[in-house]
């Protein structure tokens, strides 16, 4: 379990195929504090460390995870969001995010506010619980955000200085393919009233 408060943005130095999986290597911070088979959010995803030498530690994504996130998209230089599991002795930040995106979605639009930025996303619903509601939460690439100008396929959220430069908000430009994990209470209550309405 996570909260969507991204701790840093790692750079991915090296990439390996293997069959339908992908090795991803990067080097952050505190690689020094990983352990081998410690869950990370990468993006919002929940993936496993493998593998740890030096400053540097890997990460293996399957072929589903490939085809539901934007990280097989990767190039070396990138940033990626990163957030270890939440300490249950922790305050709890952010929301409840799970670490299992939902779907990828579009940046069509980028507008300075005068100090922050509205990002404009879009994307194809693949169900009744892939929805958004105003002032609501959102996962966006890890990062825990609220909701405004709540569409059917499409929604916005501001961003800060400090999330833009400490997350890799700072590399999304119109086009840039995002990871999203909707609520999952509202995902809960989409499936309870689906099912109530087939009786």
């Amino acid at each position: 379990m996570f909260s969507g408060i991204v701790e840093e943005a790692a750079t991915v130095v090296r990439l390996a195929k293997d069959q339908e999986n992908l090795h991803i290597t990067m080097k952050c911070s505190f690689t020094d504090e990983l352990k081998i088979d410690q869950s990370i959010a990468h993006n919002g995803v929940c993936l496993t460390v493998v593998n740890i030498k030096e400053d540097a530690y890997t990460v293996t994504a399957i072929k589903e995870t490939l085809i539901k996130s934007n990280l097989g998209a990767l190039q070396i230089g990138d940033k990626v969001n990163l957030e270890r599991s939440t300490r249950l002795d922790a305050r709890m930040d952010g929301h409840m995010v799970q670490g299992h995106v939902d779907l990828t979605a579009t940046c069509t639009g980028v507008t300075e506010a005068e100090g922050s930025w509205y990002f404009t996303f879009e994307y194809e619903p693949q169900g009744e619980e892939h929805i958004t509601v105003e002032k609501g939460s959102v996962s966006v690439n890890g990062v825990s955000l609220t909701v405004v100008n709540s569409q059917n396929r499409s929604f916005q959220v501001a961003i800060i200085p400090f999330t833009y430069e400490v997350t890799n908000f700072h590399q999304i430009t119109k086009g840039t393919l995002v990871n999203i994990e909707f609520d999952i209470i509202g995902k809960y209550i989409a499936r309870i009233l689906k099912n109530q309405l087939k009786k």
